[in-house]
């Protein structure tokens, strides 16, 4: 099923979400086939070690699997709403840049259970971290 999706109504419906939005997250694309969205580092994402905090790094994450689990929702013939059932994350090394881009991509897509690989990646190319997430899609209208 090839998906028409128009990128401001995409950012505008995503952009429902308060935490994701306070926190700088930005989508830059989205199509079927793939996700990205970025946040600048900002001195709310630093810890105490003044090191991103893997929350913030998390954070990017789950909202891409988010934005692409529910893709099928709001551009394609889907009803339910997709909800992360689980979710690993491996953290693989600080950001060098300024700049957290996520790729998100699906790896399978049932009636009511997905799984999405999200990469993290600084603007330089460091791989930051690995995110795998489970998604339970509901059969109901929300």
């Amino acid at each position: 099923m090839d998906m028409d999706i128009d990128i401001e109504k995409c950012r505008e419906i995503f952009g429902a979400d308060r935490f994701a939005a306070n926190a700088g997250i930005r989508i830059d694309a989205a199509c079927e086939d793939e996700v990205v969205c970025s946040m600048e580092i900002r001195d709310m994402h630093l810890n105490a070690g003044n090191a991103v905090q893997g929350g913030a790094i998390f954070t990017l994450s789950d909202f891409a699997f988010g934005v692409h689990s529910n893709l099928h929702r709001f551009f394609g013939a889907g009803v339910g709403l997709t909800v992360g059932q689980s979710c690993s994350i491996s953290y693989l090394r600080s950001p060098k840049g300024g700049k957290l881009i996520a790729r998100s991509t699906c790896l399978h897509k049932g009636r009511t259970i997905s799984v999405y690989r999200v990469t993290v990646e600084d603007e330089l190319g460091n791989r930051i971290s690995e995110m795998h997430g489970n998604g339970f899609t509901t059969r109901a209208q929300l």
